[in-house]
């Protein structure tokens, strides 16, 4: 019986320091960072995409275009993007379809004109004639009754009366034929100087219409590579898209000499972002390739991109580099240096859990047990997070929740 009452002790005390000694199957699976204190530096990773700072645009009629009362034009033809170009090379070909019925209109409205102003012209010519010879033929008139009334000296006094009012009317209706002649002279240039005007119209439409026609066939302003720009959804402009005379840019020759990467932040990290800040970039094109830049410009207000709910900051960033390699369009990864803190604590992010609204905790290990301790948070970057109080350097604390902890006290601070 003693031996039995032994056995049995002795099983108690092996399951007791089993339990004590033996971690369970999810202390297992939990995995513990340990608190560390150093220097950590505050980055906001972003991608991005290369262009250069400035370029020269490749343009389409404008003023043109508005001239001749057209306000978006097909692009037939472009040249691929990436081509190298001299200064006159063909570049692209604009639709003229949308101009060949205002051309047609035009030449038609053109010889209508000439034909008007051809008649006024013979009509005008002819009308002043006619004044002219009745103008002479007044004239001789009033002679004519002046010598009829010099011839009737000794004639009654009834007839040297007749004569003298002959006289009076001729001279009257001389006068009178001078005044509407200089009317009529004045009305015929005015017709002249209308049909001269309409006719002058029309040759400028015909003109214009010619001159937009060869414009239609653009070229390379200067020497440099061929880059297509975005329209409003941010797609590249291609053969058949349109361009309007409000934004008449077809292509861009960009300056390589100097890039910058145009990059968008999110409105939580953007209040970190100052100009001036240091930037590590990288190319997806080139992983083994390093580059550095430095901000360049922050945006003021937030713009909604396509196929999101958040709003974003667009950030240019100045490469520091000249290389060949670089092409516009290549997508970058841009790591901005917002601040380096010097001798903090801090953790893994997966580590730092939060209940309610406004308080923060960590899981720490406390010998074979766990205290849900509350901490007070600084700055974070993409993977570690500054514990301004609540632990200790050394610490361990659990990556991830341990069931049941919601339930558990909080230490506060």
């Amino acid at each position: 019986m003693k031996k039995y009452s032994l056995l049995g002790t002795g099983l108690v005390i092996a399951g007791l320091l089993i339990w004590l000694f033996v971690p369970s199957t999810e202390e297992n699976e939990i995995l513990y960072a340990e608190v560390l204190k150093g220097d950590i530096k505050i980055e906001v990773s972003t991608t991005g995409e290369l262009e250069a700072k400035s370029s020269v645009d490749i343009l389409g009629p404008s003023t043109g275009l508005r001239k001749a009362g057209i306000w978006q034009i097909n692009i037939n033809d472009l040249i691929p993007e990436g081509t190298q170009v001299k200064k006159g090379d063909y570049v692209a070909q604009l639709d003229a379809s949308s101009l060949e019925d205002k051309i047609k209109n035009s030449e038609d409205n053109l010889t209508k004109e000439e034909s008007q102003y051809t008649q006024v012209k013979l009509d005008t010519t002819l009308q002043l004639r006619e004044a002219r010879d009745k103008l002479i033929n007044l004239g001789f008139s009033v002679e004519e009754k002046r010598i009829k009334l010099e011839q009737s000296a000794f004639e009654p006094p009834a007839t040297i009366k007749q004569a003298k009012m002959d006289v009076i009317k001729a001279e009257r209706d001389l006068k009178q034929a001078k005044a509407n002649y200089d009317v009529k002279k004045e009305q015929m240039i005015a017709k002249m100087q209308a049909a001269t005007a309409k006719l002058e119209m029309a040759k400028r439409k015909v003109q214009i219409y010619d001159e937009v026609k060869n414009q239609l066939t653009i070229t390379a302003p200067e020497d440099g590579m061929v880059i297509y720009i975005k329209n409003w959804n941010g797609k590249k402009i291609k053969s058949g898209d349109q361009i309007g005379t409000w934004n008449p840019r077809v292509a861009t020759l960009p300056d390589m000499s100097q890039m910058v990467s145009r990059t968008y932040v999110n409105e939580v990290d953007i209040r970190k972002i100052e100009i001036g800040q240091t930037v590590s970039i990288g190319l997806d094109a080139f992983p083994d390739k390093a580059l550095t830049g430095e901000v360049q410009s922050v945006a003021n207000i937030g713009e909604q991109k396509p196929n999101t709910d958040s709003k974003v900051y667009e950030v240019l960033v100045l490469i520091n580099e000249v290389d060949e390699i670089l092409r516009p369009a290549m997508t970058t990864s841009n790591v901005i240096l917002t601040k380096e803190v010097k001798d903090c604590l801090y953790i893994p992010l997966e580590s730092l859990h939060s209940q309610g609204d406004s308080i923060t905790y960590v899981i720490l290990k406390d010998g074979f047990s766990y205290t849900k301790q509350e901490v007070v948070v600084g700055d974070a970057n993409d993977q570690y997070i500054i514990i301004e109080a609540g632990v200790e350097e050394g610490s361990n604390v659990a990556l991830s929740k341990i069931n049941g902890i919601e339930e558990t006290a909080l230490s506060t601070l």
